[in-house]
């Protein structure tokens, strides 16, 4: 296991560059009135509140993940990268107006969807087979949107209420690209051993009208990767993503309130070898050379570096 690198999570002062917004991971900046530079830091955030404890080399694993799946899904939509930095966790992306809704594609019954399917036979208005069992695989992969909070907690919405939000075209677009991006991401990770269980992704309109995928893509703080070799329906999951750090806050009594509990050494670690560990699986790439240069995740020839990433048509 490679060991952690410590660096700052965001860039030196710099008057060209002006910071616009703080994310529960990221820190927004403006390159220019075209572009943003997006620093992911090491902060993990679970049930919405950021925790005081960071996982060393996390912001780098989202980073690098997302550049992965951006250079692989373009022929499905075109998304915001230009260019991933040297330093492993800043992306020069496409300035977008974002969607009001977080798009979430679920494979198998896990988290909130199982707790709505315990409560209602539904979740986010699908109905599903009576007698699931908890992390079962799904007939076919569901679109489950839900809003987008600045503070307090996500919440799971219908169809119908997201439709208000962005339209109805708008919301059958999205919905089509999620599940086909999912697809794609699932069938990759399953060849590496890795159950996509559910992700989400994120969209917005770029100046010329396009949908564009954004944010990130398919990294473990954004989905639930379980181990194939250890699925088991009926229980939770043993998990390469935050579920681990989930877990332990809840096994304090932490009543999931602002302040967040420190992580213990031990979590820290476990958390970050889960990441590392997925990232090395899916990719195929060794932690350290992405480390040594990040564009190697790109692809052949550091496809994409320095493009428009708008490959392909919404």
């Amino acid at each position: 296991m490679p060991e952690a690198v410590q660096t700052p999570a965001t860039p030196p002062p710099d008057p060209q560059v002006r910071h616009v917004a703080s994310g529960k991971v990221r820190e927004i900046f403006e390159l220019d009135a075209e572009r943003l530079l997006l620093v992911a830091s090491d902060r993990i955030s679970v049930f919405d509140v950021v925790l005081p404890t960071e996982i060393p080399d996390k912001g780098r694993v989202l980073t690098g993940l997302s550049g992965f799946w951006f250079a692989r899904t373009r022929s499905i939509c075109p998304n915001h990268l230009l260019e991933l930095r040297p330093d492993g966790r800043s992306t020069e992306a496409r300035r977008l107006t974002m969607l009001p809704v977080e798009c979430v594609v679920r494979g198998y019954l896990a988290g909130s969807g199982w707790k709505d399917y315990l409560r209602t036979g539904t979740t986010s208005g699908h109905a599903l087979p009576p007698g699931m069992l908890e992390s079962q695989r799904l007939p076919a992969p569901i679109f489950t949107p839900s809003t987008k909070a600045r503070t307090g907690h996500d919440e799971n919405i219908s169809k119908a209420q997201a439709a208000d939000l962005v339209g109805a075209d708008v919301l059958e677009r999205v919905e089509r690209l999620s599940i086909a991006v999912y697809e794609l991401g699932a069938e990759h990770a399953a060849a590496q051993g890795i159950i996509l269980a559910d992700t989400k992704f994120e969209f917005g309109f770029d100046g010329e009208g396009r949908l564009v995928l954004a944010d990130e893509v398919m990294t473990p703080d954004s989905s639930r990767f379980w181990p194939a070799d250890d699925y088991e329906p009926g229980r939770p999951q043993a998990s390469f993503d935050k579920q681990y750090v989930r877990d332990y806050a809840e096994s304090l009594g932490w009543d999931k309130a602002y302040p967040g509990p420190e992580l213990s050494e031990d979590v820290v670690a476990g958390t970050r070898a889960r990441y590392v560990e997925a990232f090395e699986r899916i990719t195929g790439v060794p932690f350290t050379a992405y480390l040594a240069d990040p564009a190697v995740v790109l692809g052949r020839g550091r496809a994409g570096q320095g493009g428009s990433g708008l490959v392909g048509e919404a």
